[in-house]
């Protein structure tokens, strides 16, 4: 693991599997590898694009709150729910690390700011993203989590898993783009 994605993600720690950190982080490092994004960039760019100018989270923001608040769910449904509904939490939080992972390709930098490039305009990070992660032997519980943490997931049956992460992203999306009425 290298050390800026360690810096980017303290939370690999918290995946107890050790393969599964180290194929989570390098997903991370080859995304860093292939985009014209860098580390610094994730820490200043907005987290998305589909809110204007006005938005002010970065990148690294989101996804981290999107991590923490997947984990801290995901914890309180084993807590409540123990083995009616068990969360394998090691999934969960590998897969909220990951589920944008493949935005790394589908941006681009013009004047200072991130936009969408060329290769965004024909592959969503959904699909990117589980590219990238197969690419790195990430195993197929968490690639349907990238796979379905956005609008492409209504498609499909979710994992208890993927639920998470897909609420933890919207609704820390949604009050956004709503306030910023997009």
């Amino acid at each position: 693991m290298t050390e800026r994605v360690k810096q980017l993600w303290p939370e690999l720690e918290w995946i107890s599997d050790q393969t599964l950190r180290e194929q989570t982080a390098a997903t991370w490092e080859l995304a860093l590898q292939k985009s014209v994004l860098t580390p610094q960039d994730l820490n200043t760019i907005p987290f998305t694009l589909l809110c204007g100018p006005d938005l002010k989270v970065t990148f690294m923001g989101h996804k981290r709150a999107v991590v923490h608040i997947a984990r801290d769910c995901g914890n309180q449904m084993n807590k409540f729910f123990k083995d009616d509904l068990p969360v394998n939490m090691d999934v969960l939080i590998a897969g909220a690390i990951l589920a944008d992972v493949g935005k790394l390709l589908e941006y681009e930098m013009k004047d200072g700011k991130s936009v969408q490039g060329s290769y965004g305009k024909y592959v969503r990070h959904p699909f990117s993203g589980v590219s990238l992660a197969e690419q790195c032997n990430v195993p197929a519980s968490v690639c349907h989590i990238i796979a379905t943490h956005a609008g492409e997931g209504d498609m499909v049956k979710r994992s208890v898993e993927a639920y998470v992460v897909h609420h933890a992203d919207f609704m820390t999306f949604e009050p956004f783009r709503e306030r910023l009425k997009v």
